[in-house]
């Protein structure tokens, strides 16, 4: 194995029981109790209600976090959690600090899940807020010119999905996008697959079967909005940061993402965080070198949103 680094730590003690549980009930517990762990209280200072946003067919839960001092941009977040998993409790640390550290209004979707709502639930439902406050956005306070779509493992996927909806239906417009340890919905037998396959927390196995709640029937295999690595352009996408952890299964996916945007004369930044693992973001509370990891993300927000 390779050298971890001393932050990841408390995210490898936090992690033990993050995969467990057989039945659906159980694996969803097990993520909320690791990542209540991780978490921070929110700073008083942000204002954070729940509201539901009417999309076609079904109302989609949201929690807004607006800034004391907004900049009229906006941030819609998807967490990780392989689709099955993930809440808008268990995603809160990471959402409320975008916020905090840009002064960006963040809007978290707290999306349909894996098993009992398989593809295209999740992406709908993130498109679906997308479409709504590119209409709206004056309602939150934000500028439907400066939206930026962030998404996480998982959630990194829908944000890929995202953009090439958004390309292909001619709008809604995109200020950026933000991909974090994503994952694409390759065929995950790249050498990071095979070298990072056990002992980093996320393991290749984990990310098959999340893959195959996903996409339980060969209807959508083939889908770019469900399995973006198939898209056949990279082309006229939203400026870029794409930002994986050395040590992790889906590690390769972004590296993929990141070349084909820059061969399609796309704007992108690559960050790879090294001995980091899946998940790094959650370890910022208490590691300085995962904290500088985060503040990038921040930083590449306030530039380009």
């Amino acid at each position: 194995m390779k050298a971890i680094h001393p932050d990841m730590r408390i995210l490898q003690e936090a992690q033990k029981g993050a995969y467990g549980g057989t039945s659906i009930e159980e694996v969803r517990k097990a993520w909320s109790v690791y990542t209540s762990s991780l978490a921070a209280p929110r700073p008083p200072s942000l204002s954070v209600h729940d509201r539901l946003i009417a999309v076609p067919g079904h109302p989609v839960p949201v929690r807004v976090y607006r800034h004391a001092q907004p900049t009229g941009a906006c941030a819609i977040y998807m967490h990780g959690g392989g689709f099955m998993k993930g809440d808008l409790d268990s995603s809160d640390p990471i959402a409320w600090g975008f916020c905090d550290q840009t002064g960006a209004t963040v809007v978290s979707v707290d999306y349909r899940l894996t098993p009992e709502h398989p593809f295209p639930a999740a992406f709908d439902d993130c498109y679906g807020v997308l479409t709504w406050l590119s209409a709206n956005a004056a309602e939150l306070g934000a500028d439907p010119a400066r939206i930026a779509l962030v998404g996480d493992s998982a959630g990194g996927q829908l944000a890929a999905a995202m953009c090439l909806a958004a390309r292909d239906k001619g709008g809604p417009r995109i200020a950026a996008q933000v991909a974090i340890y994503m994952a694409l919905g390759s065929s995950m037998d790249s050498g990071s697959y095979v070298e990072n396959a056990t002992g980093y927390g996320l393991t290749t196995q984990y990310c098959r079967d999340s893959l195959a709640l996903l996409l339980p029937t060969p209807e959508h295999q083939g889908n770019p909005y469900a399995r973006p690595w198939l898209a056949k352009s990279f082309a006229d996408l939203p400026p870029a940061f794409v930002h994986s952890a050395e040590l992790d299964p889906v590690r390769d996916d972004g590296r993929f993402y990141a070349a084909k945007l820059a061969l399609a004369g796309v704007d992108v930044t690559y960050r790879e965080a090294r001995g980091m693992l899946h998940g790094f973001m959650r370890a910022r509370f208490t590691g300085s070198a995962a904290r500088a990891e985060y503040d990038a993300i921040c930083e590449f927000l306030r530039q380009r949103v």
